[in-house]
């Protein structure tokens, strides 16, 4: 059964394989012919690097002595000649034959490293909308590399998102001028507001009570969850805890700590971080 991934490519289909195709994933010209030997030793091992990377690589073939015109529009000399397009450009090519590993050292730098899916799942999570989504995917990408300024700005952006403030601008501060650009300003932008309207008049009113009467559990666990409305969970979660130290019979404080911790997205070290105080607290 044939390979999705491995075509032929003739005057009819080579624009949409080719130019179209390669907006999607790496595509990979093998032009070869019929009475050419080392064509055919190279064909396998091309064929074989394509059924690895099902999802990464087309693999189009050219029969040069059916296709002349493809041939010629290429400028193909030699026989084996290989090329490498993406995004409807060449990036690569070679010619003859060249072992697995050789060719597999000339791919990598097309291919999608480990960091990129969770890249992707995490800018389509924030173009949706779902920020908790987006952070879990940002923070796993940004875990596997973390000197990638696009990985380093779409977690700041989805730790603003969700609330995490201080981490978002710690992010932003890493950003180096030279990465300074329109996404950077968005992203500092985003902090500036969210600032501005996470510091509500009702959590200030709490705060002035809570300052007046430092005693008062009932208000300082009304604050805590106005905190956690706003995002502030680090802030909320830290007063939970006060409210636990002072009164270790609160069941209220302890419902209400685990809720927040809940809710917090995967990969979020905020939420490793509450879990382990909160057991020491309980156990």
């Amino acid at each position: 059964m044939a390979q999705s991934n491995i075509v032929d490519i003739t005057l009819q289909n080579f624009q949409q394989v080719l130019l179209e195709g390669s907006k999607e994933r790496l595509v990979i010209i093998d032009f070869w012919a019929d009475w050419c030997e080392p064509c055919k030793q190279l064909m396998p091992v091309l064929e074989r690097i394509a059924s690895q990377y099902p999802d990464d690589i087309t693999l189009a073939k050219i029969n040069c002595d059916e296709q002349q015109e493809l041939a010629m529009q290429f400028g193909v000399r030699s026989l084996p000649t290989v090329a490498f397009f993406k995004d409807g450009q060449p990036v690569d090519s070679f010619a003859g034959v060249k072992s697995e590993s050789e060719i597999m050292t000339l791919l990598e730098p097309h291919l999608p490293g480990p960091a990129d899916t969770f890249i992707q799942r995490a800018q389509q999570a924030l173009a949706e909308g779902n920020a908790a989504e987006a952070y879990t995917q940002a923070k796993q990408a940004y875990d596997i590399d973390s000197r990638n300024m696009v990985t380093v700005k779409l977690l700041a952006e989805a730790a603003v998102d969700h609330g995490r403030l201080a981490q978002a601008k710690e992010l932003a501060a890493s950003i180096p001028m030279v990465e300074q650009d329109s996404d950077y300003q968005r992203i500092m932008s985003k902090i500036e507001l969210a600032e501005d309207s996470a510091d509500s008049p009702e959590i200030q009113a709490l705060q002035a009570q809570v300052e007046e009467a430092p005693d008062n559990t009932e208000l300082k666990i009304k604050l805590a969850l106005q905190l956690h409305q706003s995002h502030r969970d680090e802030e909320a979660i830290a007063l939970l805890f006060d409210v636990m130290r002072k009164d270790p019979a609160s069941t209220e404080a302890r419902k209400y700590v685990l809720d927040v911790i809940n809710q917090l997205p995967d990969g979020d070290p905020l939420a490793s971080k509450a879990r382990r105080t909160l057991y020491s607290m309980m156990y």
